[in-house]
């Protein structure tokens, strides 16, 4: 637990949302559903709050709470960042709930109750899918409200963009550090080969990279390992791997303590949110290990173009290169932190929070 999530003990919900910048936290159950809903809007400056919904089995509602609070934060600073008219917001459903008398849940009740929660806010926050939900969810949801976005045949799933971003992103980093951004024979460590790791792991593997990866699926590994003549080790042995590049692709908060002292790389790119699990203390200890960091909310900014494009009414290639931006936008922030001797992650919050704070002037 970081400083900042502290003030959630004893219910410190008003001094979570202060640390965290939050505007509003919405809390929604409907018992005979199975439905525990909580919506995160951090900040609506910019445009009203987009972000998925994340449907997990967290370990306690507490978990709960942080996640959203954390990942609505991080959705503001990306749109920010990458120059989007949008806010930054976050939905959670606890997946363990269960309705009265231990039914089982019906999905497509669930997502329709969380759309009328969508509905009740008028516009302050959009949606769009996330870990544990899909296209078919959003459609659900659609069935409630308007406020939802990465529908079938519209912008439909973002993970493609969000991982061809990540490759952007990677090849930024590897022109940073090395002089040039070909990949082919780097080798790339990839956590996760779920939705994005699964397509960041064919940019590369077109590209001519070596691959080693990790997943809680047996199943997406052995795709990975058929696909893209990965090599593969378990989850807790990924962090040693020597490699180039490490990039996590799923959930967040996975460098830490623990695992920082592990890595073998020069470079810390991917997907995930929310990498660090303390902003400030694992990201000045990333620095100081002389790793280049990708911030993840400027690196993983893919999907949220997708479904911003959506909104905008963006051809798909319009979107594909505004994703493909991305790679000027890490080089502009790994250059900042250079010439001011400042870590990666503190030049980029510099940046999104200067539009933030010309926007508010305005």
């Amino acid at each position: 637990m970081n400083e900042h999530e502290r003030g959630t003990e004893g219910l410190g919900l008003f001094h979570a949302m202060a640390q965290h910048g939050v505007e509003q936290l919405a809390f929604w159950h409907e018992p005979s559903l199975g439905y525990k809903g909580i919506i995160a809007v951090h900040d609506t400056t910019l445009g009203p709050a987009l972000g998925g919904t994340r449907f997990w089995d967290y370990p306690s509602e507490r978990d709960a709470v942080i996640d959203a609070l954390r990942l609505a934060k991080s959705m503001t600073y990306k749109a920010a960042i990458t120059g989007l008219d949008l806010g930054g917001g976050k939905a959670v459903i606890v997946a363990a709930s269960r309705p009265a008398g231990d039914v089982v849940p019906d999905r497509e009740a669930i997502f329709r109750a969380h759309g009328r929660a969508i509905e009740s806010l008028g516009g302050r926050y959009i949606t769009a899918e996330d870990v544990g939900t899909s296209e078919e969810d959003m459609e659900w949801v659609r069935k409630e409200t308007t406020h939802v976005t990465g529908l079938r045949g519209r912008s439909g799933d973002p993970s493609p963009l969000t991982a061809y971003g990540v490759y952007r992103g990677i090849k930024a980093a590897a022109h940073h550090r090395y002089g040039s951004d070909d990949l082919a024979g780097r080798h790339v460590a990839v956590q996760g080969v779920g939705h994005v790791g699964y397509h960041l792991c064919r940019d590369l593997h077109e590209e001519g990279a070596r691959l080693t990866v990790c997943d809680i699926d047996p199943g997406r590994v052995e795709r990975a390992e058929e696909e893209f003549g990965a090599r593969s080790v378990d989850s807790d042995s990924i962090y040693s791997v020597e490699a180039d590049v490490f990039a996590p692709c799923a959930l967040g908060a996975v460098l830490d303590d623990d695992t920082l002292p592990a890595l073998r790389c020069d470079i810390v790119a991917g997907g995930a949110n929310n990498q660090l699990a303390d902003a400030r203390k694992h990201g000045l200890a990333i620095h100081r290990k002389g790793i280049l960091y990708a911030p993840d909310y400027a690196i993983n900014a893919g999907g949220v173009i997708s479904v911003f494009g959506e909104l905008k009414g963006w051809t798909a290639e319009r979107a594909r290169i505004k994703a493909g931006e991305i790679y000027g936008t890490l080089l502009q922030i790994f250059e900042a932190a250079e010439r001011d001797e400042i870590a990666t992650f503190e030049a980029a919050d510099r940046v999104a929070e200067r539009r933030l704070a010309e926007a508010r002037h305005l």
